[in-house]
């Protein structure tokens, strides 16, 4: 009987008790992925002349390769990855190459012309670009081997490659 009572008075006591809650924070910012691209197979690349940046020509977005990652803009935001089909994550600022680039340069891929100059471009197959970046860019592959491209286009106009002013109003001309 003892412990009868003892137990209805442990379980009396249990119920009766306060119960301490459990509170738990959670916050978080959600920026979406940019959606996938369905590609048939890798994508072929062209270095914009005087970068060392490439972009995929046949895509009606822009993709870029630099410095061994993959950029992609997107709803006013920047995306990278190590690979161009996948894996793509949030960057928090512009990359530092993009700020870069000639005003114009789309425009004069399109034309085959590069600062008035006949620009007989290479289109790199992905597994190449991918085994050889690093060492084109170190030994400088393009403006000694290959002059970008662009016939004719002396190291005084390569100096000029690049648009002057605000980087606010370069962007806007970007492509």
């Amino acid at each position: 009987m003892k412990k009868l009572i003892l137990g209805a008075l442990l379980l009396g006591l249990a119920v009766m008790s306060p119960v301490q809650s459990m509170a738990r924070v959670s916050i978080g910012i959600n920026i979406a992925l940019p959606p996938l691209i369905a590609f048939a197979g890798p994508p072929e690349l062209v270095v914009i002349p005087g970068t060392y940046v490439y972009f995929a020509p046949d895509l009606d977005v822009n993709i870029f390769f630099y410095d061994g990652w993959w950029w992609r803009p997107w709803q006013g935001h920047w995306y990278r990855s190590r690979n161009y089909d996948s894996g793509w994550i949030y960057y928090s600022r512009t990359p530092y190459f993009y700020n870069r680039l000639p005003t114009g340069w789309r425009y004069e891929y399109k034309n085959r012309s590069w600062r008035g100059h006949e620009w007989n471009y290479y289109r790199v197959p992905h597994d190449e670009l991918q085994k050889n970046w690093r060492t084109w860019q170190r030994d400088r592959y393009w403006e000694n081997q290959h002059n970008w491209g662009v016939k004719d286009w002396t190291s005084k106009e390569r100096g000029s490659g690049t648009s002057k002013g605000s980087s606010k109003s370069r962007n806007k001309n970007r492509d």
